[in-house]
């Protein structure tokens, strides 16, 4: 972390060079918990796509018609 670098916690504004080692350590792993969020939603979307793009190919293959711009995506039910 930057020596001069603020952060604002519950609307106060803190300088993380003021921050205990603890306090920072905290930060450091709240930082990496949100980036990890980031990188989870923005995996489950790239698998939403791809499950979307299977279930209309797999309805394809199966000679399913319809109209494919009315059909809700989350309706394609499979089991297995």
């Amino acid at each position: 972390m930057k020596k001069d670098q603020m952060v604002t916690i519950d609307g106060v504004q803190y300088n993380t060079a003021d921050l205990s080692e603890d306090a920072r350590g905290q930060l450091m792993g709240l930082r990496l918990t949100d980036q990890e969020i980031s990188r989870a939603k923005n995996t489950l979307s790239i698998l939403q796509t791809a499950r979307i793009a299977y279930g209309r190919a797999l309805s394809d293959s199966l000679g399913v018609t319809g109209n494919v711009e009315n059909t809700n995506d989350d309706d394609l039910t499979f089991t297995f």
